[in-house]
């Protein structure tokens, strides 16, 4: 990849599925975005499709974990001539690598609803180990009665 990602941002909407332990994110309230230098400037750009699980244990947090999948043609700069740039072989290489996934390997509490999970980031056919600094920011009944919870990742 011939740029630098400056920061990321992951914002979690999270609904449950199955059980009230497992819950799937929800990309209608979930953000995966990005800022990288170019030039002179900063570009900001998000992926909309995002799916994946978050396992929660509400006794021993510590033992929460996420599985997420991120689609590359998602990606979205507000200029569409980028954007294709960006899906090309020139960087991400979407066609080869059509998605970049997450598993977290570890969740270490830092303080209240504040943990810095662990895992593995798989983009462009490389898995590398990054650190989130996530907070919680709470649960509870969204529309309809649904049980939700969210969350984001602290930092720049």
């Amino acid at each position: 990849m011939k740029f630098k990602i400056v920061s990321f941002l992951i914002l979690l909407g999270l609904r449950a599925a199955v059980n009230a332990d497992t819950l799937a994110i929800d990309p209608a309230h979930s953000t995966v975005g990005f800022k990288i230098r170019h030039l002179f400037a900063n570009v900001t750009g998000r992926f909309t499709a995002v799916s994946g699980t978050l396992n929660v244990d509400a006794d021993h947090p510590e033992n929460a974990s996420v599985d997420a999948s991120i689609g590359i043609n998602s990606i979205d700069t507000a200029n569409a001539m980028r954007d294709n740039d960006l899906r090309g072989s020139n960087f991400f290489d979407a066609d080869e690598y059509p998605a970049m996934t997450f598993k977290s390997t570890k969740v270490a509490l830092t303080g209240t609803n504040q943990a810095d999970m662990t895992g593995d980031l798989t983009l462009h056919g490389v898995t590398k180990p990054v650190t989130l600094h996530v907070t919680f920011l709470g649960k509870g009944p969204g529309m309809r009665g649904v049980s939700r919870r969210g969350g984001r990742r602290r930092g720049r």
